[in-house]
């Protein structure tokens, strides 16, 4: 794959991640909003502390929730979009709308899923604020482990498809990648401090309304950006015109 045709997917990529955004925004603001709002009342309604607001809640669920969902996707479907280039034709025979569907699940797993059972999406009131540095690198390091544990997953499929055959080797390397992540959970720090009587049912529906984003916005990822790889790397032929006989 030559750096043009890299380019032009890293650009389909941005693209698509930018359009997937958008109705992951309109979940976020029809569903996460509520948990939200419940989870900054009960921080006024237990704080001594009453600051005055930099930016109004009114732009925070707005203005501000839609600038970050949209740069988001941008910088992730370009992410994902090399990702694409690097994967495809190196995990299997797979069409570029499998392998992009592929690596959109990926993403979403190692990225997103696997680091949240460790380090679930928190709403507002809900851990210490003189900690949020010390978690959000734990966070972080978590993330990093889940793609470098997927990456050597991966790996090991490939290593034992010849012997084992393709359904053996991906159960058997699926395993390991569980009981690896399994390991780095046990022994990592845990990162949540739920507060005294922050009621359970709102800090359900955040987190439910966090796994939903995160999944609308992959879910339209990975199809949009395979349609539009697979116009760059399989275009439809040209019709071929046959001239009409010359009377």
């Amino acid at each position: 794959m030559n750096s043009a045709i890299v380019r032009t997917l890293l650009v389909r990529g941005m693209l698509a991640g930018l359009i997937a955004a958008v109705p992951a925004l309109l979940f976020a603001y029809l569903v996460g909003e509520g948990p939200v709002d419940a989870a900054i009342a009960f921080e006024s309604a237990n704080s001594h502390e009453h600051g005055e607001e930099l930016v109004s809640r009114s732009v925070q669920s707005t203005a501000g929730l839609a600038t970050g969902m949209l740069i988001f996707g941008i910088a992730v479907g370009g992410i994902a979009a090399l990702a694409f280039c690097f994967a495809l034709g190196r995990v299997g025979r797979f069409s570029p709308r499998a392998t992009a569907a592929l690596t959109a699940l990926a993403a979403f797993l190692l990225l997103y899923l696997v680091p949240m059972l460790k380090y679930p999406a928190s709403p507002p009131a809900v851990g210490n604020p003189d900690t949020i540095g010390q978690r959000t690198a734990l966070f972080f390091l978590m993330i990093v482990l889940s793609v470098l544990l997927g990456i050597a997953a991966t790996m090991l499929g490939r290593r034992l498809a010849p012997r084992w055959g393709n359904w053996n080797a991906s159960v058997t390397a699926a395993l390991a990648f569980a009981a690896a992540v399994t390991v780095a959970m046990v022994f990592l720090p845990s990162g949540d401090n739920i507060p005294k009587g922050f009621p359970a049912s709102d800090l359900w529906e955040f987190r439910l309304a966090s796994i939903g984003i995160q999944a609308v916005l992959w879910a339209g990822f990975g199809l949009l950006f395979g349609y539009l790889a697979e116009r760059v790397l399989a275009p439809s032929p040209v019709p071929h015109r046959v001239p009409a006989p010359v009377a």
